[in-house]
């Protein structure tokens, strides 16, 4: 019994002092791993965020791009739920010459911010459970409308061309930017 002792508290102390050495050597070295949001944890099991829904995606590459230079892809990353209208690069390209250029500027990232949450809502709204002249309340804190004819859908007029279910959320492929009201 004592010898099980002895070999179970030697055992204990070896790990103890193992576990402190490579403590040592990982801040002796000065290397930290880098901090990063919740976008950079890698997942090829799990069914895609919202955001990786869209980097997946050829066709929504100008949003990345967009989501990147707003600093929202680790926010878009998260539990949500969200329910993203995310324009085509087709979409974008319909806005005046410039403009998206223009909006991509640091200086200008406000009111990209102020776009981009005008396509997100926080919660989950089903395609089956929306209703003609619904509105539904954006994360910039305006107002989408809803419009359902002959079993199309739309969203400020621009058309829902596609539903992607997401693991936050779920993501409807829009013909059109969403531009948010002007304030006066």
């Amino acid at each position: 019994m004592k010898t099980k002792s002895i070999i179970y508290l030697l055992c204990t102390a070896c790990m103890m002092w193992q576990c402190e050495s490579k403590k040592q050597e990982s801040t002796s070295a000065g290397t930290e791993a880098p901090v990063a949001g919740q976008s950079a944890v890698q997942d090829d099991v799990s069914q895609k965020d919202v955001v990786r829904v869209a980097v997946g995606s050829a066709a929504h590459t100008t949003l990345v791009t967009a989501l990147k230079a707003a600093e929202y892809v680790d926010v878009l990353s998260n539990a949500g739920p969200f329910t993203v209208f995310a324009p085509t690069n087709d979409a974008f390209n319909l806005l005046p010459a410039g403009t998206v250029e223009g909006l991509l500027k640091p200086e200008s990232k406000d009111a990209l911010r102020n776009i981009l949450e005008y396509h997100v809502s926080v919660g989950v709204y089903k395609l089956e459970n929306l209703k003609d002249g619904q509105t539904i309340n954006q994360v910039n804190l305006d107002n989408v409308t809803i419009g359902v004819k002959d079993g199309k859908y739309t969203v400020n007029g621009a058309a829902i061309l596609g539903t992607v279910p997401a693991s936050n959320g779920v993501v409807y492929v829009v013909d059109a930017v969403l531009l948010p009201p002007t304030k006066k």
